[in-house]
C-alpha cells in the first residue's frame, strides 16, 4: 500500500487491510450538465441560502427526501423522474401514496419525464429540456439538484494491481465475511456494493470485529436489512415487496391497513399513509413490509424481529399490545388476512 505524503510516496504494509472509502454521488450522461451549476445530495446540504425554485433530477429516496425538505423550507420544487413512478424499487401503491403526499405539500411531480439536456439562460436560471408523454417541454428553476445514485470511491486505488476484483459498476466484490479476492483485504460499507446505509456499514464492522478480533464466524445478513426514507410521513421498509414476491412466483397474501384506522396515529393527528405486509401463504411467515406513516421505523423493527425469529404472522395477530400504541395496530392489520 502506498501513501502519498505530498513530497514522496511511502509504502505501508499490514497483515490486514480494510477498505472503507464509501461512495460519492454519480452523475448522468446528460448533454450540457458539465456547463451548468448543479447540486448533488452532498453539496445541497452546504447551501447558505434557500433556492427560489429547485429542480430535482431523479425521484429516488434522496430525491424525494431532499425535495420535500426544501419545499417545506419554502422553495418551489419540481421532481423529474423518467420512470412511471417515484421510488422505482417500491411497490406502485406505496410509491403512489408518497407522490400524493408530495403533491399535497405543493411539490411538482413529473413522471415518465426524461431529461435530455440542460442549459443556463442569460439570467442565471437553469433550464431542463425533457421528453414527456405529451411531447418535449422545458422546465426552469433557479437551482438544479442531480440525484442519480452513487459510484464507489475506488478511483486511484489501483485495485487491479492488488488482485482485488470488482463488479461491472466498480464496487469491490466480497464474500459473506467481507473478504475480497485478495488475501487479508476486506471491504466495508458502500464501497462493497451493499445497501448504502449507515447501519449497514456498522453491521459490516460487526462482522469484521467478530471474525478478526474474536476468531468468530459472523456473516453479513442482507435479507432482513431494514431502511427508512425520512419523509413526512416516513416510509419504513424491510424484506420483499409484493412485486418482488410475485416475480419469484411465491404464493403470497397481502395485508393492508390505512393509517387512518390506527387509533394512535389518529390521536397524534398523523393519519396519512398505510401499512402493507407480504406473507407467505404456505408458511405464514412474513416476507416483507412497507409502512408509510408516523414512526414507521418502529413498526418495521417489530416486524423485523418477527422475521428474525421465524414467527408466523398469526403470533402478532393474536398478541396483546399496549393501547394506544402504533404497534398495537398489528392485530388489526393481520386480521384482514384469511385464516
Amino acid at each position: 500500500m502506498v501513501r502519498d505524503t505530498g513530497d514522496a510516496a511511502v509504502q505501508l504494509q499490514a497483515a490486514r487491510i480494510f477498505i472503507n472509502t464509501g461512495a460519492y454521488p454519480a452523475l448522468p450522461d446528460l448533454p450540457g450538465l458539465a456547463d451548468v451549476p448543479y447540486l448533488t445530495s452532498s453539496s445541497a446540504m452546504e447551501l447558505e441560502s434557500l433556492p427560489d425554485e429547485l429542480l430535482v433530477l431523479g425521484g429516488s429516496y434522496l430525491g424525494v427526501e431532499l425535495g420535500q425538505m426544501f419545499r417545506r423550507f419554502g422553495s418551489r420544487v419540481s421532481i423529474i423522474e423518467r420512470k412511471s413512478q417515484l421510488l422505482p424499487h417500491e411497490d406502485r401503491d406505496i410509491a403512489a401514496a408518497v407522490a400524493e403526499n408530495l403533491r399535497e405539500d405543493g411539490v411538482g411531480v413529473f413522471l415518465e419525464t426524461e431529461a435530455i439536456g440542460v442549459a443556463s439562460d442569460p439570467g442565471g436560471a437553469v433550464r431542463v429540456k425533457a421528453r414527456t408523454p405529451f411531447g418535449e417541454r422545458v422546465l426552469t428553476g433557479s437551482h438544479l439538484l442531480v440525484v442519480a445514485g452513487h459510484e464507489p470511491k475506488t478511483r486511484g486505488l489501483n485495485l487491479a494491481a492488488a488482485g482485488i476484483a470488482v463488479d461491472e459498476r466498480g464496487y469491490i466484490k466480497v464474500n459473506e465475511r467481507l473478504e475480497t479476492s485478495a488475501h487479508g483485504v476486506y471491504a466495508l460499507g458502500a464501497v462493497n456494493g451493499g445497501p448504502a446505509f449507515a447501519h449497514v456499514a456498522y453491521d459490516d464492522f460487526r462482522v469484521v470485529r467478530a471474525n478478526v478480533l474474536a476468531n468468530g464466524h459472523a456473516t453479513i445478513t442482507r435479507l432482513t436489512c431494514p431502511y427508512t426514507a425520512f419523509l413526512d410521513p416516513q416510509l419504513g421498509r424491510i424484506g420483499l415487496t409484493e412485486t418482488q414476491a410475485r416475480e419469484q412466483s411465491r404464493a403470497i397474501k397481502v395485508a393492508k391497513l390505512p393509517m387512518n384506522r390506527v387509533a394512535r396515529a389518529v390521536e397524534l393527528n398523523e393519519s396519512g399513509g398505510l401499512m402493507k405486509v407480504i406473507v407467505d401463504a404456505d408458511t405464514q411467515r412474513i416476507l416483507g413490509a412497507a409502512v408509510l406513516g408516523v414512526d414507521s421505523r418502529e413498526i418495521i423493527a417489530i416486524l423485523q424481529i418477527a422475521m428474525m425469529a421465524d414467527m408466523p404472522y398469526t403470533a402478532l395477530r393474536d398478541s396483546m399490545f399496549a393501547h394506544p400504541t402504533l404497534v398495537g395496530s398489528l392485530d388489526n392489520l393481520f386480521a384482514a388476512l384469511h385464516h
